[in-house]
């Protein structure tokens, strides 16, 4: 009897309920208005089934609670990508009672294309113009009155960053309409879609949206389809899309396409007017310099510079050098100490605590003291780039180069952020578009790119050695890193996403902007990534109190001696540098200041360890995007892969010395 009132409860909440969805081209500023909407991100999670993010909110108007969506970008309702698909279902699985298209004014055409689909879908919708200010500094007037007309839905003009327009936009969420705008396609296409809609069953979105995207070609339907319709319809379905096709001569998602695009480009002509700007200039010409092929390598290189000084240098150094010794070190880890033995009678219990592999004296301090000041100024330096304009730019910049091991220009943060903290840069993989390519970015940052710590205490190892052990190292790196982006495109299934990005204008970033998408990622990484680090530091705590970790030393001991040529006690360095990378490294610094191993050592030294297995931070990170399962694949490949290269390392130095 409880539960049942227990589940009606839960029902009549979700009736007071409203849902909207925001809507959009990537980068158009919808987080934006999410944020001044909902005043914070309430909840961050994964889309069933998916590694995409989506974020919820709520917010009341007029005494009626509203849970706010905020969909992935998306250039079509036609998935092309994981985050299209994303989008699609969120209208197609559930019902919304408002869409709310955000779009660049500078950008109209590409805003009025999604906008014929959502009328297809029959959603009510309201057209938010977002960026109103760079619209007017490009010389671009939209008359508002005249849209309003044409559409038949609500018009907003927003500069979101400024908070102008907001209230306006709360106004009309609760009044919105369905498009009165529509493509003009073929007759066959019309008569295909009057006999194929009577076919789909009843859904969220009208049956007329969902026989184009049959017609149009979407393979991402048929799941659904499968789920709700039997296989002699869905037979029939595909038999009516072949015949429709057979009477075409150009295929039909360019035709349906190209209907859309007229469809668009007819309401920009009878509503948008342009001139010639008094101002603006020097952004202007930033901006055209930034996308040179030659000049823009320079700007990049800065750029990067940049990103790893404040992110790499200032977070993952001096910040962390701070939290880590003054903090916690000086005066947390004491002060917990000594309470814990105060009240902690049991030695076992103590260290459970505050022993090596203890909660505050592991757990906490790599989390909090270490891993949150290179988050925390990562978040900065990638809102930055985000609200400058100039993300894009770079991503088309290094493209080219990226196309060869099966990624494209997106790709370049995370394996700079790699050279900062590879935890991090594992999570940002995520700002790639499919799942090949976040498993690609991902396995080669595990394998061949050493974090800050970790590359700092190589430096000073090479310091006191020829240019030889130098060129060693970094050129086999730099060969592995190639080879083995190669490798793993050809052999993982799928094809390279296709490139496409708007480039905005190049801008001032707002610091108030920065800091609300900034809080809002921490409180992320507090609930998600710091119980990764609880969870590990509990696991090499029972190894530490069964002995299994000291074993597992003994038993590496002869592959490391009699396969990789090193002295026995460089094994612990490796054991150490799965817990963090500089800990490794600084053992095997030791060891050579100790001469304990020759020149021909320390390249197979460095080298190994460098394609080692991740830290114990980014494996767990590793394990939350990707999986359990492809995960400990990655773990053991990359250990393989480390050790074979290790070996064959020297045995090419032991016959050429």
């Amino acid at each position: 009897m409880q539960d049942m009132q227990k589940k009606k409860k839960i029902r009549d909440e979700r009736h007071t309920y409203s849902r909207i969805v925001l809507a959009g081209n990537p980068n158009v500023g919808k987080s934006v208005i999410f944020g001044l909407l909902t005043g914070k991100y309430v909840t961050v999670s994964n889309y069933p089934g998916t590694t995409v993010e989506v974020a919820s909110g709520n917010l009341t108007l007029n005494g009626r609670k509203i849970l706010l969506i905020d969909s992935p970008g998306v250039n079509s309702f036609i998935p092309m990508s994981e985050d299209e698909r994303v989008t699609r279902d969120i209208f197609l699985a559930e019902h919304s009672d408002t869409t709310v298209l955000v779009a660049d004014s500078k950008n109209l055409k590409r805003a009025l294309m999604l906008l014929v689909q959502i009328a297809e879908m029959a959603l009510p919708c309201v057209l938010v113009l977002n960026m109103e200010d760079e619209a007017k500094a490009r010389g671009i007037d939209i008359d508002y009155r005249r849209l309003e007309e044409l559409l038949g839905v609500s018009v907003v003009g927003t500069v979101a960053p400024q908070r102008k327009g907001i209230s306006k936009l709360k106004e009309s969420l609760l009044q919105a309409r369905t498009p009165a705008v529509a493509a003009t396609y073929d007759t066959v296409i019309e008569d295909y879609i009057g006999r194929i809609a009577p076919l789909l069953p009843e859904a969220h979105i009208a049956r007329r949206a969902m026989a184009l995207m049959i017609l149009a070609g979407d393979e991402s339907l048929r799941t659904w389809f499968i789920a709700n319709i039997g296989p002699k319809t869905i037979a029939m379905i595909e038999d009516l899309r072949d015949e429709a096709q057979a009477k075409l001569k150009a295929p039909i998602s360019g035709l349906i396409s190209g209907a859309r695009i007229a469809a668009a480009e007819q309401i920009v002509h009878a509503v948008q007017q342009r001139y010639e700007p008094d101002s603006g200039h020097l952004a202007r010409w930033l901006g055209k310099w930034t996308m040179h092929p030659f000049w823009g390598i320079f700007f990049l290189v800065f750029a990067l510079f940049c990103f790893y000084e404040f992110v790499g240098k200032f977070g993952a150094g001096t910040l962390v050098d701070f939290f880590q010794s003054v903090i916690f070190q000086g005066y947390l880890n004491p002060a917990v100490e000594k309470s814990i033995k105060a009240l902690v009678p049991s030695v076992f219990i103590q260290d459970f605590f505050i022993g090596q592999y203890g909660l505050f004296t592991m757990a906490l301090t790599y989390a909090v003291a270490i891993i949150l000041p290179i988050t925390a100024t990562f978040f900065i330096a990638f809102g930055f780039l985000e609200d400058s304009g100039y993300l894009p730019r770079i991503a088309v910049l290094t493209n080219s180069a990226f196309s060869k091991i099966g990624l494209n220009g997106k790709a370049v943060l995370p394996m700079v952020l790699g050279l900062g903290c590879g935890t991090m840069a594992t999570m940002t993989t995520r700002i790639l578009e499919t799942n090949r390519e976040r498993l690609i970015a991902t396995f080669l940052i595990a394998l061949a790119i050493p974090c800050s710590a970790q590359l700092g205490v190589i430096l000073g190892m090479l310091g006191p050695y020829s240019i030889k052990v130098a060129a060693w190292w970094l050129g086999t790196i730099l060969v592995v890193l190639l080879l083995a982006g190669t490798i793993t495109s050809r052999i993982l299934p799928g094809s390279k996403a296709d490139f496409f990005l708007e480039i905005p204008p190049i801008r001032m970033p707002r610091l108030g902007n920065i800091l609300m998408k900034t809080i809002s990622r921490i409180e992320w990484y507090l609930k998600e990534a710091v119980p990764l680090f609880v969870l590990g530091t509990l696991i090499l705590f029972v190894l530490d109190k069964t002995h299994l970790l000291h074993r597992l030393e003994e038993a590496a001991s002869p592959l490391v001696v009699k396969f990789l040529g090193l002295p026995r006690e460089a094994t612990a360095a490796f054991i150490l540098g799965f817990l963090r990378r500089d800990y490794g490294a600084a053992g095997l610094f030791e060891l050579s200041k100790q001469g304990l191993m020759n020149e021909n050592q320390v390249i197979v030294s460095i080298v190994t360890l460098t394609l080692f297995i991740p830290c114990l931070a980014s494996f767990f990170m590793i394990i939350k995007e990707r999986g359990m399962r492809t995960s400990l694949l990655m773990f053991g490949l990359i250990t393989i892969f480390a050790l074979f290269v290790g070996g064959g390392i020297n045995v090419v130095l032991s016959l050429f010395p």
